[in-house]
């Protein structure tokens, strides 16, 4: 909401300066959200007469002016082509900021002449681009008059931010109420004359649709003038940044600011018939003010005459019946309509307006025949014109309500200073009128403006739903609780507010507890630490759509009808994801096609099974394509099933499980390359994911690069952390020792059955057991692979003797060979 100081002045008589009334308006909480001063910059300048322009003896492109200033004459070397004997122009004196140019004045020698200030141009002075030469004003003003009281440009704009509840600070007379109510000065009556009109009104109205307007009036005006508007209507409308139209569009934008009423006004000779009138759309499309298309439905409320619409109520007017230079007759329509019905039709058509702005906040009910009055004599004043009598529909709504206050609660709300005297002068100041009071109480009628104040009243409903399981002995007490309550605490606040929001001594939350409770669950907190170890280990994180296209799901599982979408969003997304991981190979393939092939991505989201909340998977998904990143160390290289088991187990072992406990099985789901590729399981029968690389045939239906590997892990399927006590960690004194065997096996003999067997040989002594070489070749037998593995050993009582050594080197030989049938290689 914008105003200038003179147009609020217009409303309350004060002497307070600006700097007060922002200061103000912050404290009763209408926050100043801007001051646009233009005055500010152009103190220093004031009006002057050049008495003698002379060209300048050194230099042919400068005069020496002899300046008249108001307060003396001085000398001034200009530069300006158009500096002239007689001229009225603009003068700075030595020590003023010039904001056009960025530079403080000296008192200069110029060529050998003195100059002591500074002629100005508008863009000198910060007021456009004209720089052609120094202003040259044509009133023959006096000199010495400060130049930005002269030009008009002293009247400050203020911006307030008004919250949904405030329609009546949309209103310049609403925050003058406001203000003298703090004390800033006094509210000037206003109370138009009444318009006693001649004859009956060439437009009548018809309501037909009482729900979204319930009152509606109006009158003609027969016989103005519609040109431009005077020139201080003009300035009070492009001082809040609006554009005068016309005379009679002016007159209906200044009365939506001055008084919070919108109005609009026909051109009555462009009406079809002699009604207009109020009823629901019926998919007419019609052209509005604002130069679009609209279109109306059954649930807007529209006002239209014999040839159909001509105006989407409250929000917006028609061009075919909008007023013009060739207008002469004039319908001005004032009415009251309902702030749901507004609200709604604006959301659907997207059509912003000031007067949607007011009526969806809510605009005083009492103020239609005065403000038609107050706008019928305006454009009698400045178009001219006979009024016809008024023409009604509707009647006006019941606004009368009243609000009790308890005085002990004010204190309550940490101002126990505010007298009971004081209490009921603020609210008497802000328009409310005592219907009764005694020592512990007041009751107050409130005006037709304050909307907000005891609003559950005006329905007799509840501001809130109630639970419709509610016994009604319940609901109705709650009711009757919220009717008695809310009142009060409207007054409280207007009470507070006016006294100065600053002024309410702040009190700290209530402290719940020394330490804060956990704001994550195990299984939330898990995803966090899946997130942290997967990003540390160089893959980017990806937040895809959990659907894609049928075609795509089907490769990477099921895609059954049941999991498809009855409206999905674009025609290939219509198939829920069987996992995270189809919808990063996606994002990979987009990636690649663009360039960038070597990727590391993850994803952690959900999965699709069937519809049920069971069938819905929590995965923790990663995708590597290309290379591995360059490095001065190593080479690059593809990446492999290896790569993606690295990082599978990695998430494993960060989330707590004991990877010793796992069991690799080589059979994998069908998107992923057979022979490459494995499943995780821990025990015989728990799935808990899948490694590997992606299967060639999906790579090439996807255009994914060769060889890319990706991990799929459940963690819906990993048992929740057990919270386990601390203990310190105990470590052996003594030296450990390694020993490496290599075994001769059957090629299909999984490493993973050697290293299980050498563990469990020992295990008080053995701590680690790692594969580190696998040889096949012509040096051994077809059908036979060379397993090395390295066994470490932790002695934790005594060092161990070489015997003592032999005989665990023994048990491990003879477990790896029991379990495998691998014999120790010579």
């Amino acid at each position: 909401m914008k105003f200038s100081l003179s147009w609020l002045k217009t409303h309350l008589a004060t002497e307070a300066s600006l700097s007060r009334i922002t200061e103000a308006l912050n404290n009763i909480g209408l926050e100043v959200e801007g001051v646009e001063d233009r005055a500010a910059a152009l103190v220093p300048f004031v009006i002057a007469r050049v008495i003698e322009a002379t060209p300048h003896p050194n230099a042919d492109r400068l005069r020496v002016c002899r300046v008249d200033t108001g307060s003396g004459e001085v000398s001034v070397v200009c530069g300006a082509p158009n500096a002239r004997t007689g001229m009225t122009t603009v003068f700075a004196p030595p020590g003023a900021y010039i904001p056009g140019s960025n530079i403080t004045l000296k008192i200069g020698d110029i060529r050998g002449v003195a100059s002591a200030g500074m002629l100005l141009s508008a863009r000198e002075m910060g007021l456009g681009e004209d720089h052609d030469g120094i202003m040259d004003l044509a009133d023959d003003p006096p000199a010495g008059t400060g130049y930005a009281a002269w030009a008009g440009l002293d009247d400050p704009v203020i911006e307030i931010s008004v919250t949904p509840n405030r329609g009546d600070a949309l209103a310049v007379r609403g925050i003058a109420r406001d203000l003298a109510a703090a004390g800033l000065g006094t509210l000037k009556p206003w109370s138009p004359p009444p318009i006693d009109g001649t004859g009956p009104s060439m437009i009548q109205w018809r309501d037909e649709f009482t729900e979204a307007c319930p009152w509606v009036l109006g009158r003609t005006v027969r016989g103005v003038r519609n040109g431009a508007s005077p020139d201080w209507l003009k300035q009070r409308l492009e001082s809040v940044g609006l554009r005068p139209i016309n005379a009679l569009a002016d007159i209906t934008n200044f009365f939506t600011t001055d008084l919070g009423r919108p109005l609009h006004v026909f051109d009555a000779n462009r009406i079809t018939g002699p009604t207009l009138t109020l009823r629901r759309g019926a998919g007419e499309a019609f052209r509005g003010l604002h130069g679009k298309d609209v279109t109306v439905t059954a649930d807007d409320c529209v006002i239209a005459d014999d040839a159909g619409v001509q105006s989407l109520a409250g929000i917006v007017g028609g061009e075919a019946t909008g007023c013009d230079e060739s207008t002469t007759d004039v319908f001005i329509e004032c009415a009251l309509f309902d702030r749901v019905a507004i609200a709604l039709t604006g959301q659907r058509t997207g059509i912003f307006s000031d007067a949607r702005q007011r009526f969806e906040r809510g605009i005083d009910p009492a103020l239609l025949p005065a403000a038609l009055d107050a706008a019928t004599a305006m454009v009698i004043a400045i178009c001219g014109g006979t009024a016809s009598a008024i023409t009604e529909a509707g009647t006006q709504p019941a606004w009368q309500r009243q609000a009790s206050l308890r005085f002990e609660r004010l204190a309550s709300f940490a101002r126990a200073d505010v007298t009971a005297d004081r209490a009921v002068e603020i609210l008497t100041a802000l328009g409310f009128t005592v219907a009764a009071r005694d020592a512990a109480m007041v009751t107050v009628d409130v005006p037709s403006w304050r909307n907000d104040i005891a609003a559950m009243g005006l329905s007799g409903g509840s501001a809130l739903d109630q639970a419709p399981d509610l016994p009604p002995d319940h609901a109705a007490a709650a009711r009757e609780g919220a009717l008695a309550l809310e009142p009060e605490v409207d007054l409280i606040e207007e009470i507070l507010r006016i006294e100065g929001l600053d002024r309410i001594v702040p009190v700290s939350l209530p402290v719940l507890g020394a330490v804060p409770t956990a704001t994550l669950t195990p299984r939330q907190a898990r995803s966090v630490r899946a997130r942290r170890v997967l990003a540390a280990r160089g893959m980017a994180e990806c937040v895809t759509f959990s659907f894609l296209d049928r075609a795509t799901a089907a490769r990477f599982g099921a895609a059954p009808e049941t999991l498809a979408l009855a409206n999905p969003i674009a025609a290939d997304l219509d198939q829920m994801r069987p996992t995270p991981l189809a919808t990063l190979a996606k994002a990979a393939a987009a990636n690649a096609a663009r360039g960038f092939a070597d990727l590391a991505l993850f994803e952690i989201g959900p999965g699709y099974r069937d519809v049920s909340p069971e069938g819905q998977d929590q995965i923790a998904a990663g995708l590597r394509t290309g290379l591995t990143p360059l490095s001065w160390v190593t080479p690059a290289r593809a990446v492999d099933a290896f790569d993606a088991k690295a990082d599978a187990f990695a998430l494993l072992a960060e989330l707590g499980v004991p990877l010793e406990a796992l069991q690799i099985t080589p059979s994998a789901p069908a998107h992923y390359h057979p022979g490459r590729a494995g499943t995780i399981k821990q025990g015989p029968k728990l799935t808990i994911g899948h490694f590997g690389a992606l299967h060639p045939a999906l790579c090439a239906a996807l255009d994914l690069p060769g060889g890319s590997v990706g991990f799929e892990i459940d963690l819906g399927a990993l048992a929740d952390p057990k919270r386990r006590r601390k203990t310190a960690p105990v470590f052996s004194p003594l030296q450990p020792l390694r020993r490496d065997f290599a075994f001769i096996a059957d090629a299909d003999i999984a490493a993973d059955a050697v290293i299980r067997a050498a563990k469990g040989a020992e295990r008080t002594l053995i701590t680690q057991v790692e594969l580190f070489d696998r040889y096949a070749g012509d040096k051994l037998p077809a059908g036979k692979v060379s397993l090395a593995i390295a066994v470490h050993l932790q002695p934790k009582e005594k060092s161990l003797t070489d015997t003592e050594i032999d005989a665990v080197s023994a048990k491990i030989v003879a477990a790896v060979t029991k379990a495998t049938g691998a014999t120790l290689r010579g």
